[in-house]
Formats: C-alpha cells, structure tokens, sequence
C-alpha cells in the first residue's frame, strides 16, 4: 500500500520566484519478513507555476506581501488548500539571501505557504537541490560519469560536483545574470557589491568574458587565480575546490536558456544573455557538456521534490508534538557516545544553543543490549526535564527510545529517529509520521550579511 505526500518547493531567488507542487509516493520495499523499508519511489509534478520576478521594496528589501498573495493566487491555480501541503523547501537563494529583511520573509512564508514546509537558505543546500533538480544526479547515476553541475542564477552560480549519482562536493560563486542591470539604452541602474574588487567595468560583454573565465576556473579548465577567490562566497564555508578536468558540465539556472540560442543582447536588462554567449564561446563547451533536463526551474524542483527524506521505520516517539522545525544538530563522534565524559559534553553543547537541540550519534552497527543501555545511561543523565530528541545512522533508534523511556519521567518528551546523517551546522524539520517512517529534510539557516 503506498502513501501519498504533497510536496510544495518555493524559491526566491535574485531574479525570479516559482513555485510547484508535487506529489511523492511512499512505499514499503522490504518483505513481509525483514523491518519495513520505506522509500520515495516517485515524485510527480502536479502544477508549475508562472514564473515572475521576484518583488523587491527597493535594492535591499524583499517585498514580503506581494510574495505572499502571489503564492496565495498560486494555491488556487493550483486546485489545494495550503492545509493539504505535507512537505518541501521554501527557499530565498542568490542575492536575495542577502537582502535585509530575508529572514522575516522566510518565517512569514513557511508560516503562510502550509503546515510542514522548511524555512532555508545557504548555498550548499541550493547547490544539492539545482544538481537534484537540473536532472544532473540522475544523469551521472544513469552514466556512471562524473558531473560538473553549474546553477546560473540572478546573482550566484551553484555548484556540485557528482559521482556515480553521489554529491562530492559544492561551492559558490558570485556569478549571475544580474549583477548588473541595465536602461533599455544600455546605461547601468544597478552594479552588485559583488563586482566591488573585481572589475569596474559595466560594458556587458567584457564584464561576462570575465565572469566566464571564473567558471572555467571553477571547473578546472585553466588555473585559479585570484579571480576565483574574489568571485568565491564565505557562505559556504571554505572556498571551492576546482575538480580535475573531464567531468561533463551540466548547466542549469536562467542563464543555462541563453546558452544554446542568442537572445538580444539587453533583452532582459541585465548580463544574462551577454554572460550565456560567452559561456558558449569559453572552454566550458568545447568539450562534453549538457543542458540540464531543468533550467530555470532547477533549484525549485529540487526544492519540491528532492529535499524530503525518509527515516528508518524502527523509531520511537513519545509525548512529541509534531511538525518540529529548525533543531540545530549537534553531533559526536563514535569515540564521544562511549566516552565518560559524553553527559558534560552534551550539557555543554547544549548550553551553548538557544533552541533545543537534536543529538547526532553514529549509532553501533548491530548493537548489543549492553551498547544501547551504556548510551541510554548516558543520555539520561542529561534529560533535565528537556525534550530529548535524537539522530542515529545506525538502525537502533525504537531499541535506544524503549530504554530511555524506562530511564526518563513518563511525560518527557523523546524522539529517536535512525538512517539519518546530518552534517556539522545543519538543521532538522520533522514531519508527522508516514507509514512507520517520518519525512524529515536537513537544511542549512545561512543568511548572507
């Protein structure tokens, strides 16, 4: 018997916004006679909205109201009720991640746009959902071959390099299409504090040859300068890594469309066509290279389709009230879960939060009593009347709740979730169980100052 999530992806980005809906099915692909598997086995679009530019209150405010009815008229082109929505990512990307008010924005519409639906931003997380969404996954795990995804958007370019269908790695750089923009007769009204140190150069064509350059260094066609440092984003934390010549470059975002055909040069007031003509000149398509199955639409099909995951279904829950939203992750080691010192190191972490937190451990493949009963011990010892939500890789979570409800007051709240491996800085949204599984999406919070 399969069930059925509604999934909403949102992206705001620098230009444009969009929206879709879709729909996930869930089912259970383990045998009457092993622990349920349940999986997404297929994710469908119900409806894709217009795509309209983003409204801003001048450079530095994005206009919260008009996105909120825009997505009001959007829910009833649809045919849903926001109530319905089950899932999915409402994302600010690019510039827009930057602009002032990007935060109140962001809580006002996860709010607004349904029940369950994450509140993010950060380029890795953008990165993940455009290869996802821009059919670069599924191409490199259908191939075998390793993939260079680039997302060009309005005012950043994600990066992803894949393998055999597996993220390695992302980046980010300050490449896009409106950087700066331009009056019909081709004087600047806009110049992105991005280019400051770089170029101040306005002319199109010079300003993308050198926006094109920095993307062939990304992806490790000519050496790196400086260029790429300066043009490279501290959002992501260390700065990218270019791949070893030979991966096939996918390209994605608005700027992927102006790629392959020649559109006026000023048609869009800004660098979009100007940067997608140079692309097509540069090192980048001289050798393998595609479009991606998804353009424009990349990262908000990544956002709708691909941003859920699904628990294991041996999990234990009590007392939990349900969705829960934005749990910082704090993780330890495999030496830290058996270390004597594991309650003060979880009372300090925990100390340094302000929301509550949700424990990542490793786990212990094939766990004995004993290994389940020493970390339930350990963990009891910091329940303080607190909520005490934990994250597991290994399968052990229904064993490791049922001994923490023997250890903890019977009103406590627990929650043990397993096959799960979030990464350092990240963020969990749990949603109500589906089947003897809960969705779950791990998320980055990173705003650009």
């Amino acid at each position: 018997m399969a069930d059925k999530l509604l999934s909403l992806g949102l992206d705001v980005g620098t230009t444009t916004s969009q929206l879709i809906v879709s729909e996930l099915t869930v089912e259970n692909r383990g045998s009457a006679f092993t622990v349920p598997e349940l999986t997404i086995t297929s994710r469908n679009i119900l409806y894709r909205s217009p795509v309209i530019f983003t409204p801003l209150l001048g450079e530095n405010r994005v206009d919260g109201e008009a996105l909120k009815s825009w997505v009001t008229s959007q829910f009833l082109s649809a045919g849903i009720d926001r109530s319905q929505v089950d899932t999915g990512a409402v994302i600010i990307t690019g510039e827009t991640s930057r602009k002032e008010n990007a935060r109140s924005v962001l809580e006002a519409l996860s709010g607004f746009a349904g029940e369950f639906v994450v509140t993010t931003a950060g380029p890795h997380l953008e990165s993940v959902l455009a290869a996802k969404g821009s059919g670069a996954v599924a191409f490199s795990e259908e191939t075998g071959q390793t993939v260079l995804n680039m997302d060009i958007g309005g005012g950043t370019t994600n990066l992803a390099l894949v393998r055999k269908g597996k993220i390695l790695r992302t980046g980010c750089l300050n490449v896009g299409g409106r950087l700066i923009r331009y009056a019909p007769q081709g004087t600047p009204t806009y110049v992105s504090p991005a280019l400051q140190g770089v170029t101040e150069d306005t002319d199109p064509r010079r300003v993308s040859s050198l926006l094109a350059q920095a993307l062939e260094m990304a992806a490790g066609l000519t050496p790196a300068t400086g260029l790429l440092t300066a043009l490279s984003t501290r959002e992501a934390g260390a700065f990218w890594e270019p791949p070893e010549p030979g991966a096939v470059i996918c390209f994605s975002g608005g700027v992927a469309d102006c790629i392959d055909r020649s559109p006026a040069l000023l048609e869009y007031g800004d660098l979009g066509p100007a940067l997608g003509q140079e692309i097509r000149k540069s090192r980048l398509c001289q050798g393998a290279y595609r479009t991606g199955t998804e353009t424009i639409r990349a990262t908000v099909i990544g956002a709708g389709c691909h941003s859920t995951q699904l628990s294991g279904s041996t999990v234990f829950a009590r007392n939990v009230t349900l969705p829960l939203r934005d749990l910082p992750v704090v993780s330890f080691s495999e030496e830290e879960q058996v270390s004597p010192s594991l309650p003060r190191l979880i009372k300090s972490r925990r100390q340094a939060l302000d929301g509550i937190p949700a424990l990542s451990f490793p786990g212990f493949s094939g766990a004995s009593y004993r290994q389940v009963t020493a970390l339930a011990d350990a963990l009891a010892e910091t329940g303080e009347g607190q909520p005490l939500y934990l994250i597991l890789q290994q399968d052990m979570a229904k064993a490791l709740g049922q001994a923490l409800s023997l250890r903890l007051p019977e009103g406590q709240e627990i929650l043990c979730l397993d096959r799960l491996k979030p990464g350092t800085d990240s963020y969990l949204d749990v949603g109500r169980p589906v089947a003897d599984a809960f969705p779950v999406v791990i998320k980055t919070l990173v705003l650009g100052t």
